[in-house]
């Protein structure tokens, strides 16, 4: 269980200018991930250091998005104006998670624009909606070359999450202490004052530390 990535929202300027104003902060340009055609979104993504990413996503036209829990809720939080949508937990096998939460996985695909197609199951997703500090869990069926984190320099990491929540609910949750997919990052808790759910989140960049 680790850290795969965090998502991120569009604002009402799209997709394309809030990647580009959180590149132009972190000091690198997003790379356009392609469409989840089951999810009725896009995104575009960011690698981080430690097998990890970033991606900014925003919700298509299309009846999927209605449909899908995913598709919602990338639609909710765009309506509230952007930001931080929460973080996603790769495991190497997500038959025990589907056991605990009992229900079955989804599966989740996205097209790349060179035409390259990205496979994973996840599930979660509605745990996300109720309660936004709480994570969804993905099992990635490409292989590791694939990984949006694949071909990072390593000059940008995750150094800090400010979520606003409970880690005991948050471990609760994942079966395991939160420690164990956070334990190379630094996590700041702060007792929610309104929505739980990731506050900020802290990058190291070749032009020093970022906070988004």
């Amino acid at each position: 269980m680790r850290l795969d990535h965090l998502s991120f929202a569009a604002g009402p300027d799209g997709l394309a200018a809030t990647a580009q104003r959180l590149g132009e902060l972190l000091g690198k340009e997003f790379t356009d991930g392609g469409i989840h055609p089951r999810f009725g979104t896009r995104n575009r993504t960011l690698a981080l250091a430690d097998n990890t990413y970033l991606e900014v996503v925003e919700v298509l036209d299309h009846p999927a998005s209605d449909k899908a829990p995913f598709g919602q809720a990338v639609r909710a939080r765009s309506s509230l104006g952007g930001g931080w949508l929460g973080w996603v937990v790769a495991v190497d096998d997500i038959a025990p998670v589907e056991e605990r939460l009992g229900r079955q996985a989804v599966d989740g695909n996205r097209h790349r624009p060179d035409g390259h197609n990205l496979t994973w199951k996840q599930i979660g997703v509605n745990g996300l909606i109720a309660d936004p500090q709480l994570p969804f869990f993905v099992q990635w069926l490409s292989d590791a070359a694939d990984h949006p984190s694949a071909g990072t320099d390593g000059q940008i990491s995750l150094a800090c999450l400010e979520i606003a929540g409970d880690p005991h609910r948050v471990s609760e949750w994942l079966g395991e202490t939160v420690e164990s997919p956070l334990e190379d990052v630094k996590v700041e808790w702060v007792a929610p004052h309104g929505t739980p759910g990731i506050i900020a989140a802290q990058f190291q960049t070749p032009n020093g530390l970022v906070r988004l």
